[in-house]
């Protein structure tokens, strides 16, 4: 990883990465590609974030039709065995619905066939298909979370576990294997705005990831400031604060939001019918596109600004673009990737040297 320049009191390095939910991409023809195909591109899309110098690459677990994406340690994995350097993790892993056993497993797994590059983001999951999917309740939705994270807690101290709780069946002195080629897979909780989760990331030691996906920036800066507070009074020592925000790079501020706002009005129409709020306009889009707001949207400079001024607003070290939309075709996702690693990471890198 590049050696740059501290930015947070606990003097963590700057670290730029990208996050995919896997997206259904369309080929230049606007047609739809396969889901085998969407995948398979996206394993490009990894290895070519590798070839240009992107810090971290995360792929978030969804199960619906336009992100199939629901094994993302299989897809990482054969990312792994095609780069080098870069690391490798989840973007969420939603661990309610899942065994963290298994969970901590198939990282362990990635780290070892990666050499050590990987790291998970745990959540609970804005999207709630896995549930029913896996036989859970959503009235067990926060007990499902809180346990299951103590038990995670425990297994990446990788000894033998001794856990009890009312979601899985207890564990006593039981060994859980691979041990992982790091010897402590890096975790962090991705928060999207509870105070609650915040005190519980810093309770574990975990690192906080703040999903910052409309409105304004500055508004998660307390979370920052509360978490850094609760790790001290927890005993541990200060962890980095990253901020997960959705973009996307084109040559010029023009071109960038000609390609990307036509897939994301259309993915946040059919978000809204699902979960009942209003489709935002192009009004909506554009102010948060500008100054303060949370879409990082533009040419290289205006986006390098942009990350910048996120990572100063809420005093992070970590900041990854959730680039794609669903249909944006894979061409132009992999000419945004080449702009992010070659031209926006140099820029930010040198921006908060200075």
């Amino acid at each position: 990883m590049t050696n740059t320049p501290a930015a947070s009191p606990g003097g963590h390095p700057i670290t730029l990465g990208l996050d995919t939910f896997g997206d259904v991409t369309n080929d230049d023809a606007g047609n739809p590609l396969s889901h085998g195909r969407t995948i398979r591109g996206l394993v490009e899309e990894g290895v070519l974030a590798d070839q240009t110098g992107v810090d971290h690459f995360a792929i978030g677990e969804h199960h619906t039709d336009w992100m199939p994406l629901s094994a993302a340690d299989v897809v990482l994995a054969a990312i792994a065995a095609r780069t080098s350097r870069i690391r490798l993790g989840s973007g969420v892993t939603v661990i309610s619905s899942d065994d963290p056993v298994r969970v901590f497993q198939r990282f362990a797994t990635l780290d070892a066939v990666s050499g050590g590059r990987a790291e998970i983001i745990l959540g609970r999951g804005s999207s709630v298909e896995s549930f029913p999917l896996f036989g859970y309740d959503l009235a067990d939705y926060e007990r499902l979370f809180e346990e299951k994270v103590e038990l995670f807690a425990e297994l990446l101290k990788e000894e033998p576990v001794t856990w009890s709780g009312t979601v899985r069946p207890a564990l006593k002195e039981m060994p859980v294997y691979p041990h992982s080629e790091s010897g402590a897979i890096p975790t962090w909780i991705g928060v999207g705005g509870s105070p609650e989760s915040v005190v519980r990331t810093a309770r574990h030691g975990f690192s906080l990831m703040l999903a910052i996906i409309g409105g304004e920036t500055a508004r998660f800066a307390p979370f920052s400031r509360l978490f850094r507070r609760e790790l001290a009074g927890f005993g541990h020592p200060d962890r980095p604060v990253g901020v997960h925000a959705p973009g996307h790079v084109a040559a010029t501020d023009e071109q960038a939001v000609a390609e990307f706002w036509p897939y994301y009005r259309a993915t946040m129409a059919m978000v809204a019918r699902q979960r009942g709020f209003r489709v935002p306009t192009f009004e909506h889009f554009t102010r948060d596109v500008g100054p303060g707001g949370a879409l990082h949207v533009g040419s290289p400079e205006t986006v390098a600004r942009k990350i910048c001024a996120t990572l100063k607003a809420v005093d992070a070290s970590r900041f990854d673009l959730k680039y794609g939309m669903n249909g944006l075709p894979h061409g132009q996702l992999m000419r945004a990737i080449e702009l992010f690693g070659t031209r926006v990471a140099p820029l930010v890198r040198d921006m908060m040297s200075d």
